[in-house]
């Protein structure tokens, strides 16, 4: 079981993902819910990438804040990443539910992860221990069964 162990950001990099991943959790569209989510993903290279939770009152097009930031940043031709930190109103950190894992995958096998608690606090973590035994892209390099 995932065991939480929180500290202060440990770097000014980690530091500026935080701050962002929370400022961006104050544009969540979240009237269903009432639970704001922010994430900000640091692409190689330094550039950062922000988004919120958006959602919507059929609920199924609702999507996540980690989503919403990596495909900013892929949208704006960015596919390698440094880093992910995700944010929310809840006094303990949230983590990423089961689709923005998988969405995360295909760019990442082992991202690390930057959960943030609502005082600014994190816990470290990566992909590959939120999503041990993953499935993604070179999963497909695999050799197939002949037709």
């Amino acid at each position: 079981m995932f065991q939480f162990t929180f500290e202060e950001p440990s770097d000014q990099q980690s530091a500026e993902l935080v701050k962002r991943s929370l400022e961006a959790r104050e544009n969540s569209h979240s009237p269903y819910s009432k639970l704001r989510v922010g994430a900000s993903v640091r692409a190689v290279g330094g550039r950062i990438f922000s988004g919120c939770n958006i959602e919507s009152c059929s609920f199924s097009p609702t999507i996540c804040a980690e989503r919403v930031a990596v495909a900013s940043a892929v949208a704006a031709g960015y596919t390698q990443f440094e880093a992910i930190a995700i944010s929310s109103d809840l006094k303990e950190a949230i983590t990423p539910c089961g689709v923005c894992r998988q969405f995360m995958r295909e760019f990442s096998k082992d991202l690390p992860i930057l959960l943030v608690r609502s005082d600014g606090m994190v816990c470290r973590t990566d992909l590959t221990e939120l999503l041990p035994g993953s499935f993604g892209p070179d999963s497909l390099e695999q050799p197939h069964r002949a037709a």
